[in-house]
């Protein structure tokens, strides 16, 4: 009939607050570093290229003759 109970641990009573927030920030810490990681790889290196590959064919020349041409500058008449 002497059976020892296992002692129950304290409830942490100060500072609870504070290793909540050291907990949270270091959880959105890692969390926004994922992410940023993730947004890099997945939309930022594919943009890169679309740009690279747009400004390989854009004649910039043929573009402006092309809005003249359609009346969008008024300091150029158009051709026509």
């Amino acid at each position: 009939m002497s059976e020892v109970s296992p002692k129950v641990a304290k409830p942490q009573l100060r500072g609870l607050l504070h290793t909540q927030i050291k907990k949270n920030l270091l959880l959105t810490g890692i969390s926004v570093v994922v992410a940023a990681v993730y947004m890099r790889f997945v939309f930022g290196d594919q943009r890169k290229r679309n740009y690279a590959e747009f400004y390989k064919n854009y004649d910039i020349d043929k573009e402006f003759d092309r809005m003249r041409n359609k009346g969008l500058f008024e300091s150029c008449e158009p051709d026509e």
